[in-house]
């Protein structure tokens, strides 16, 4: 399918989106996504109109919403292709890797990337892990050719982003995963910036851990989810109510998993509101999205490239994401001035300076995409550049 195609053939969504004001162009779904009204709506109802705990009360609207949680649970297990007793709800991927990085009994030596969020490094730092470093390929992507170099017997764990949220740079995880067990590591998988946009079957992929965040898969903040199917072999990380089986003061058992990860009350509104957004995000079709994103992201990339105060950042198949710098503007410059324009973007560091640091830069711009954007989008990003470029020539 051609870029033009694509981007004709996409429906128009924008008006699912309240938080999508005209004259807006929103560039930084890498960063949150937009809410469509579908998740709203049922997050409202969730908090209103249904509201009662789970997992306690034996009255009717608390038997219906712990109906409702768990329903929540198998739809987005099997949104990634997994069974629902493999996902246990977390706060974020970020709490999903620093649950695994502190849980895990066999802690020792993990090789990590050069482009990994710092949410997948500081964890693995705090739990006490020897971090080796993979570099990456010319063109942005993590070497698993020096991969299969750096691996040793030693290496009990395998940690990588799925797709870089600087570069867009997408992920063999197949042969990730083949790698790290051919050592007898395990192999976690960042899947934030992938779940929204490409098609996951954890089955498939091969790895041991898989985190993602409901916020960037059009879905509210505060919930996440670590899948494993090896749950059941991880201690708990957090301890309190509902994780437990029997308390005495002189012991303590737990329940199974993904239970045991779940201590307190649980985010109920979050998890209904992230099954809508899976039911929303199905709605359209994740391959139709990909294909949607593949095109904007060739389109901008081809504006940019013709632009000779631009160099650009990661590989030309990035997916859903743009990052570019712009020669004598710092990016939270070229941020502010497309501000002013209508235009979001993000600039900065992004969580990932290590990866700016390997680039030699100390910041840069970026652009995301998402189910909302068009060609407009790009448009109008190209047009503010070309005012940011007048600003500083």
């Amino acid at each position: 399918m051609t870029t033009t195609t694509a981007l004709r053939t996409f429906p128009d969504v924008r008006a699912d989106f309240p938080g999508l004001t005209p004259g807006w162009h929103y560039l930084d779904t890498a960063a949150t996504a937009q809410k469509p009204q579908a998740v709203i709506d049922a997050m409202v109802n969730a908090m209103g109109r249904d509201y009662a705990t789970v997992h306690r009360g034996v009255y009717a609207r608390s038997a219906d919403m712990t109906l409702a949680y768990e329903a929540a649970r198998r739809r987005i297990a099997g949104f990634i292709g997994a069974k629902e007793e493999q996902v246990a709800f977390v706060r974020g991927a970020t709490e999903a890797i620093n649950l695994v990085a502190h849980s895990h009994p066999r802690k020792g030596r993990i090789l990590l990337s050069m482009l990994e969020h710092h949410s997948n490094i500081v964890p693995w730092q705090l739990a006490g892990w020897q971090v080796d470093v993979c570099p990456l390929t010319e063109d942005g992507r993590i070497d698993l050719d020096a991969a299969a170099k750096i691996l040793t017997p030693e290496h009990r764990m395998v940690a990588f982003a799925h797709v870089s949220n600087v570069l867009g740079s997408p992920l063999d995880v197949a042969r990730a995963a083949e790698l790290a067990h051919r050592v007898g590591a395990e192999l976690l998988i960042d899947g934030c910036q992938a779940v929204p946009r490409l098609p996951v079957d954890v089955a498939a992929l091969g790895c041991d851990y898989y985190a993602f965040s409901g916020h960037k898969l059009y879905g509210p903040t505060g919930i996440g989810v670590l899948w494993s199917d090896k749950l059941s072999a991880l201690p708990p990380w957090q301890g309190g109510g509902s994780m437990i089986d029997r308390v005495t003061f002189e012991r303590t058992t737990y329940a199974p998993a993904p239970t045991r990860f779940e201590a307190g009350t649980p985010a109920i509104v979050e998890a209904l509101g992230l099954a809508a957004a899976v039911d929303y995000v199905e709605s359209i079709g994740i391959e139709a999205i990909h294909a949607h994103e593949c095109a904007l992201v060739g389109s901008l990339r081809e504006a940019l490239a013709r632009k000779n105060s631009i160099a650009l950042y990661g590989p030309v198949n990035s997916a859903g994401i743009v990052s570019f710098s712009m020669a004598g503007v710092h990016p939270h410059d070229i941020g502010t001035i497309l501000d002013e324009s209508g235009v979001a973007i993000r600039a900065g560091h992004h969580c990932a300076q290590p990866l700016m640091e390997h680039l030699g830069v100390p910041a840069t711009a970026r652009a995301s995409f998402g189910v909302y954007n068009n060609d407009d989008d790009v448009a109008a990003l190209i047009d503010g550049l070309a005012r940011v470029e007048r600003i500083f020539g």
